[in-house]
């Protein structure tokens, strides 16, 4: 037992036909691997009966969140995340098939006496009780996607306060030169956004998916518009409520427990979308534009926030994150910023300006661990070690992704045209961009500059 780790390593190493980018450290103090890789511990038998069970990114995910597996001190969560992830990319890793020929032919015996000398062979764990339990109903009905927010989004209003910071805001910052703070970098994305919509005094906005309401706060007091926000978060729906009504906004912002697909009351004179399209599916996003379309006034402006995923190599079927989707966001997806325009466009939309922020959200997401990290155990108290771990981990491989361009993000303009074609936009995005004259306040730097802390780049 006394040279455990080396066992398990050597096995592996053996049936993968290459070595594994990470030292292991078992429960009996053994370590064995690469020098100088980040370094793993399995702190018990049910760690590896995890892995046992699922050797993929899943059987390690549920390991990692329910404390059976550890990093070991010192070793960085990044730099662990980034080896795997080079890992798993490897051509003879993508393509490798471990079925029974291979699991029961010579190597994988070899492995699975280390795991039987290891004494962890038994009974698959129970998953972590963080890992969703499906919603019953339709993919993507509206029954089950109020389940599906709602694992999500209603976690806690102080568990997000301590991730996000006080600008409350969910979605990509905007890391402008003169941004020194998350809240700055979120507060320069929610004015650009309304610039990008033209918004004026008197216009009426529909902030679909409002979140905390920060986006509707930010136009009504900077950009005088009377606005209107939905979701189907309860607890998201209840704080901005109380934001607006502590601004002194009710008479201009009303917040709504709302699915988007039951909005009754439009024309808006300019719709925003900001992080919420992931959640529509597929299959119903030719609705979810056509909606939206229909909710929009001739000449008004749609300005759609979206992650986007790298379109499929040819042959290749897309793979979702098992993780992902079984612990982050249930019913997710991403489609290819391509794909996205051509939904818009199906819809009578004239797409009119896309600008990538993949590396906006790499630096926000670091933001957002670097604040989980430093109320940790403030985190635990609120939502428990597990739920915690869930976000560490996957905030934290979310922003190698969008530093890696294996995933983008992307502002979309469109607009719905008038029946003669003018689309009311001024030539160039310079002067589109132009703010209003100073019809109402401008934001300074101490509406904007909230941070208790530098940013961490």
């Amino acid at each position: 037992m006394a040279k455990l780790a080396g066992q398990l390593v050597e096995a592996l190493d053996g049936l993968l036909g290459i070595p594994v980018p990470l030292r292991v450290q078992a429960w009996d103090g053994s370590v064995a691997g690469p020098p100088g890789a980040p370094t793993v511990v399995l702190r018990n038998r049910r760690a590896l009966r995890r892995l046992v069970w699922q050797p993929n990114e899943l059987g390690l995910a549920r390991a990692y969140v329910s404390g059976d597996l550890e990093l070991a001190p010192g070793t960085d969560l990044y730099e662990s995340l980034s080896a795997v992830a080079r890992f798993a990319e490897r051509p003879e890793i993508r393509t490798m098939n471990l079925g029974p020929r291979e699991v029961l032919g010579a190597k994988g015996r070899k492995v699975l006496a280390a795991v039987l000398r290891a004494g962890a062979i038994g009974p698959e764990p129970t998953p972590p009780p963080e890992e969703v339990r499906r919603a019953p109903g339709r993919l993507h009905s509206r029954s089950r996607d109020r389940e599906a927010i709602s694992h999500h989004y209603d976690v806690g209003n102080d568990f997000y306060g301590l991730v996000l910071g006080s600008s409350m805001v969910y979605s990509c910052a905007y890391w402008t030169p003169e941004a020194k703070s998350l809240e700055a970098a979120q507060e320069a994305k929610l004015d650009l956004i309304c610039r990008k919509l033209g918004l004026r005094p008197g216009m009426r906005l529909l902030d679909v998916g409002c979140g905390w309401g920060s986006l509707l706060l930010h136009a009504a007091k900077h950009y005088g518009v009377t606005a209107v926000g939905v979701s189907i978060s309860k607890e998201q729906v209840a704080l901005a409520r109380a934001r607006v009504e502590g601004a002194g906004l009710a008479d201009r912002v009303e917040v709504r427990l709302q699915d988007y697909r039951e909005i009754p009351d439009g024309p808006f004179d300019a719709i925003s979308s900001v992080g919420m399209a992931e959640h529509v599916g597929s299959e119903q996003y030719r609705a979810y534009a056509e909606g939206l379309y229909r909710l929009l006034a001739p000449g008004g402006r749609l300005l759609n926030h979206q992650i986007a995923r790298r379109p499929d190599c040819p042959g290749e079927s897309h793979r979702t994150s098992p993780f992902i989707d079984r612990y982050v966001f249930p019913d997710g997806e991403l489609s290819p910023v391509g794909s996205t325009v051509a939904r818009l466009e199906e819809a009578g939309f004239e797409v009119r300006d896309v600008e990538a922020l993949r590396e906006h959200y790499a630096l926000t997401l670091r933001e957002w661990v670097a604040n989980l990290e430093a109320h940790w155990m403030e985190a635990v108290r609120l939502v428990g070690r597990g739920r915690a771990r869930v976000w560490r981990l996957y905030m934290a491989a979310s922003a190698l992704a969008f530093e890696q361009n294996r995933i983008g993000v992307n502002q979309i303009l469109a607009v719905r045209s008038t029946e003669e074609g003018a689309a009311g936009l001024r030539p160039t995005r310079e002067e589109w961009l132009v703010r209003p004259a100073a019809e109402v306040p401008a934001a300074t730097p101490a509406d904007t500059d909230l941070g208790d802390r530098r940013s961490v780049r």
